[in-house]
């Protein structure tokens, strides 16, 4: 019963569940279907942070292939998300890493090492690829002004836009 109660906590609350178990949430935070190790205690995230199906990971479990010869070794360390940060869909952040203030990590990637501050980043492991002004410049150039649309506004532009 708990079990059910926990889960249904996380997927109606993620910001409050996340904070209830540990997790230090800055404001204006968007969390969808995030999951965090078992040191959750450990990640901080700044403002303005968004990630969908995203996973914090506190720990090694490598460690594993010799715990039988060292019973007590945990390799465990802190995550710190700056302000102003989009995770991917899919991605997953390992031990230790620091993520800076304004920047883009792409979908599914595996963040490894610490990610500075106004870059984008991604891949297996993730690596900076240009910094977020030459992104937003490049996307600006290919972007509609449709956020606020409506359903049916929206549908009738992007079918008008590619003859659908």
């Amino acid at each position: 019963m708990k079990a059910l109660y926990y889960f249904i906590f996380k997927k109606l609350y993620p910001i409050k569940y996340a904070r209830h178990i540990g997790v230090k949430v800055g404001e204006d935070c968007r969390l969808i279907n995030v999951d965090f190790s078992s040191e959750p205690y450990l990640i901080t995230l700044g403002n303005h942070v968004s990630a969908t199906a995203t996973r914090f990971e506190t720990h090694d479990g490598g460690v594993w292939v010799f715990r039988d010869r060292h019973p007590l070794v945990d390799v465990v360390k802190p995550i710190k998300v700056g302000n102003n940060v989009f995770i991917g869909y899919g991605s997953v952040i390992l031990p230790g890493v620091t993520i800076g203030d304004n920047v883009v990590i792409g979908a599914y990637s595996v963040v490894s090492r610490d990610v500075p501050s106004n870059s984008v980043a991604a891949g297996i492991p993730a690596k900076v690829l240009k910094d977020v002004a030459a992104y937003e410049e490049r996307h600006l150039a290919n972007s509609d002004q449709t956020k606020n649309l409506d359903y049916e506004a929206k549908k009738a532009y992007y079918t008008k836009k590619y003859n659908q």
